[in-house]
């Protein structure tokens, strides 16, 4: 008899297991991130395979050259150039080649410009989206500073060398058994992996980050009458905290103490931080985002006829900084801030000599 056959069946269980089971399990050292108060565990533990592939996925794209200073502006060489038209002509070229590097590599010029037109043409979607894309990066850049900070954004924040941003939003499609009492699912129990396939209420986003929905599960009262949050109010909130968790690759204590989670006092500056990311989503998608919907062809929108909007994955994909803090906006100064566009001069106009009519008599 073999000596497998003569070993006690929990011996032969628990070996197999342990085959199963070993590429599941990982040996230390592990990655701890001290990130709240001492004494609370508000920390994070990374396997060292999950931090080297985040890392793998988060390297930012090598910095274009700068451009000589000086030259005559943008404006003054193109037609149709209302955003960048006040960059040098070096700096105008070098931005757009680090555009068609972050968004559209494979496609080239063409991608947004039409080939054998002028490039002053506004014929493809893409270049009218794109323009508005641009004024987006400024705003973020310089308006909201208390979310990006020194980070920055830049095309390739979202897009990653793809046209369309890998992350993005749809409001889903309607419920056909809505009307009825069997076949409602009141808008959860579905495989979504935007809320960690969790059986939440699928779609927060519509609630929080175009809607203004408030984002609260405790009452700030005892005992309020009528009740201000529903358990379907909650259940959404939790859906959103889910999403942020998984999109920034953290847990609930990277921003919350678990002592008390409404609790502004006890929670970790990142939950500011977070704030502001929520309002900053929402004024993406309202502002810029939705207002583009009718440019749009219809193989681009959702089920509902909307466009892709974004969310807190849509950047930071799976990390808690954007390609972990790689600071990108830097070294391109015309997705910092608006660059006014030189007013074109108005001529004087000519005075012209008449020669008087002779008077009749």
């Amino acid at each position: 008899m073999s000596t497998l056959t003569n070993m006690p069946f929990r011996s032969v269980f628990v070996a197999g297991l342990t085959l199963l089971l070993a590429g599941c399990w990982e040996r230390p050292p592990l990655e701890v991130t001290q990130g709240g108060y001492r004494g609370t565990a508000m920390g994070a533990v990374n396997t060292r395979s999950a931090v080297e592939k985040k890392a793998a996925l988060n390297v930012p794209p090598a910095v274009i050259d700068a451009a000589p200073a000086g030259g005559p502006s943008a404006s003054s060489i193109y037609k149709n150039v209302p955003v960048l038209g006040g960059l040098g002509i070096g700096e105008f070229t070098r931005t757009m080649v680090a555009m068609t590097n972050w968004v559209s590599p494979k496609e080239g010029c063409n991608y947004c410009h039409k080939a054998g037109d002028d490039f002053s043409s506004d014929a493809l979607y893409t270049k009218v989206v794109a323009r508005r894309m641009l004024q987006m990066t400024q705003s973020l850049n310089s308006d909201w500073k208390a979310h990006v900070g020194t980070t920055g954004v830049t095309c390739y924040t979202c897009h990653r060398g793809q046209p369309v941003p890998q992350e993005i939003w749809f409001a889903p499609a309607g419920n056909k058994q809505a009307a009825r009492m069997v076949g409602n699912d009141a808008g959860q129990n579905k495989p979504a992996t935007a809320i960690g396939l969790t059986s939440l209420p699928y779609d927060p986003f519509s609630l929080y980050l175009t809607g203004a929905k408030e984002i609260r599960v405790a009452a700030t009262t005892a005992l309020p009458t009528p009740a201000k949050h529903t358990m379907q109010e909650t259940e959404s909130t939790y859906a959103l905290m889910v999403h942020m968790s998984e999109g920034l690759g953290v847990n609930c204590t990277f921003c919350h103490n678990s002592q008390s989670f409404s609790s502004w006092e006890g929670s970790t500056p990142q939950r500011v931080t977070a704030w502001h990311g929520i309002r900053m989503a929402r004024d993406v998608n309202n502002k810029y985002l939705v207002p583009l919907t009718p440019a749009f062809p219809a193989e681009r929108k959702g089920p509902q006829g909307d466009i892709g909007k974004v969310n807190c994955t849509t950047c930071h994909q799976g990390v808690n900084k954007p390609l972990l803090g790689a600071q990108m906006a830097k070294d391109y100064t015309a997705i910092l801030a608006a660059v006014p566009v030189p007013a074109v001069p108005t001529p004087e106009p000519i005075a012209v000599a008449t020669k008087a009519a002779p008077v009749k008599k």
